[in-house]
């Protein structure tokens, strides 16, 4: 009898410990075949491909289980894979693009779920011990990694991890990306036509280094001089700026010249290009008397700042560098260019991909490494011994066209507007959108690579060009999402579609939320047209009315 009752409490101890110790991987595996899992764990004999990790494992967005492996491309490309299990795939293959400098492995769970095989690498670093730009240091195989040879690669090693564990081949190829996955999508578009069937490219980063040079350039001018031109303000007299009114009564006084110009009034500037904003004329009854700062005020050296970050940067012989912030972007410049309490004087243009580009990605022979700390704008750099220091606040705009950036330029830009090879040749199509807010990466920007796109590879047909990729803007959007405006929808659906069925995408139905309730709802036109209220006689500015049906493109 005690034999037993020890034998029973045994075995429940066993139980209850196994059950315990379960996980989400044990769950998933309880949902494949033991051939499945087979299928999966055998893709680590592969001998024509480095891989380091094959197994089941759980998909978090929806308790799936699906085969997740891990590999490397030399010298320095790591990459993994979400493969469905087989009855889960839809046939279709997708490369998730990245965002920033990238140097970590980004997962797709919503588009596995889905039933794509999603494939994404690290571009050729690791930011856990190379962060921002520092992997470029003097190392050029990184920064062509970076540049183009990683997202190419790990497509290849995608696809034909994707034929050996299903099979057969993808049906069909896409890639997803914003912002740097933007910027892969337009490069793969030039230099890789054959990868993909269809590309989403948001707020692409196609223009590289003429976007870091701006980036540089802004925080120069925000910075100068003490930061007598800064749009942050000590309220407190505490000798620390605390206050952002400024930027709020910079809004205000655009969204009044502006915001009705489509026809509603909603705190979004519908098309900026058409606005005629002027800060000397349309600030010249808030500047304060005998330029004394102050939060209800301009100075003259802060008014030089909002036209300075309006214009854009130029050199010296007036050859423009890149497009100035759109109007209505205002309450976005705190995030990226002002220093203020807010971000412990450290805007996120500085300290996230501004800061150290042009220390490691911008000239052939990197010029030093990042001060000690990148805030102080007195800091005098080292500039002799072995190891010698390069300060952002030093780097000169006329440095762009002189030459010295030409061979980064020639890694990283993905600013050719002939896409006859891949929208043309290989009947690829492109969907790309920008939110017009955005101060990271300025639409301006895209608007004119499609309109250059359309001459060199369509003889200036818009009509033959929106076949082969269409272009979509989003009033108020920020940068890949966020901002006043609608900011939702998906990508990915309409591509499919166009790609496969051949139905082109006439706009994108896009959402934004308060507080997880839908406030506004737009449909977002294929460029050059624009949403035009076309709702109850009187309502448009009724947030009632702000619903897709009554808007309509134009």
């Amino acid at each position: 009898m005690q034999e037993a009752q020890t034998s029973y409490l045994t075995l429940l101890f066993t139980c209850l410990t196994a059950l315990w110790s379960s996980s989400g991987t044990d769950t998933a595996t309880a949902q494949v075949t033991s051939e499945e899992t087979r299928r999966c764990t055998t893709l680590l004999d592969s001998r024509n491909l480095t891989l380091t990790r094959a197994e089941i494992t759980e998909n978090p967005e929806d308790g799936s289980a699906y085969c997740y492996v891990r590999g490397i491309i030399s010298p320095a490309i790591h990459f993994h894979a979400q493969l469905p299990i087989p009855v889960n795939w839809n046939g279709r293959f997708l490369q998730w693009g990245d965002g920033g400098k990238d140097g970590d492995l980004d997962f797709a769970n919503h588009r596995v779920a889905q039933g794509y095989a999603v494939t994404n690498s690290n571009m050729g670093h690791d930011n856990g011990v190379e962060p921002g730009a520092s992997f470029g240091f003097n190392n050029r195989q990184a920064e062509i990694d970076f540049g183009y040879r990683a997202v190419h690669l790990t497509v290849m090693a995608g696809k034909r991890l994707v034929r050996d564990y299903y099979g057969n081949s993808a049906d069909y190829s896409y890639f997803e990306g914003c912002s740097q996955g933007g910027r892969q999508a337009f490069m793969s578009a030039q230099r890789y036509p054959q990868d993909f069937d269809g590309v989403i490219a948001g707020a692409p980063a196609f223009n590289y280094q003429g976007l870091n040079a701006a980036g540089t350039w802004n925080l120069q001018r925000v910075f100068r001089d003490n930061l007598v031109g800064n749009l942050a303000v000590d309220s407190t007299g505490n000798g620390s700026p605390d206050s952002l009114a400024l930027l709020d009564k910079l809004h205000e006084r655009v969204l009044l010249k502006c915001d009705t110009n489509d026809g509603v009034k909603d705190g979004i500037i519908g098309d900026p290009l058409n606005c005629d904003f002027s800060p000397s004329v349309d600030l010249a009854d808030l500047m304060c008397p005998n330029n004394a700062a102050g939060s209800d005020c301009f100075t003259t050296a802060q008014l030089q700042t909002i036209t300075d970050l309006y214009n854009g940067p130029s050199d010296s012989s007036g050859r423009k560098v890149y497009p100035g912030k759109m109007f209505g972007s205002e309450m976005q410049w705190a995030r990226y260019y002002i220093p203020w309490q807010g971000n412990q004087m450290g805007p996120s243009k500085l300290t996230g991909v501004a800061g150290d580009h042009m220390n490691y990605l911008f000239y052939e022979e990197d010029p030093g490494i990042t001060v000690p700390d990148i805030r102080d704008v007195t800091y005098k750099a080292k500039t002799g011994g072995v190891m010698p220091e390069f300060h952002w606040i030093n780097w000169e705009i006329d440095d762009f066209f002189s030459g010295k950036g030409d061979l980064m330029k020639s890694i990283t830009d993905a600013n050719d507007p002939d896409l006859t090879s891949y929208l043309v040749d290989a009947r690829g199509k492109m969907l790309i959108y920008h939110g017009l807010v955005d101060t990271l990466i300025v639409a301006t920007d895209t608007i004119n690579y499609y309109n250059e796109m359309v001459d060199q590879t369509f003889d200036g047909s818009m009509e033959a060009a929106q076949d082969h990729a269409r272009l979509f803007l989003a009033p108020g959007m920020a940068h890949c999402r966020g901002g006043p405006g609608p900011d939702t929808w998906d990508n990915l659906e309409p591509l499919v579609k166009w790609v496969e069925n051949g139905v082109a995408p006439e706009q994108l139905k896009a959402t934004h939320k308060t507080d997880g309730r839908i406030d506004n709802e737009r449909p977002l036109c294929v460029y050059p047209q624009q949403a035009r209220y076309v709702g109850p006689v009187g309502g448009a500015d009724n947030p009632q009315n702000w619903r897709a049906e009554n808007f309509q493109c134009q």
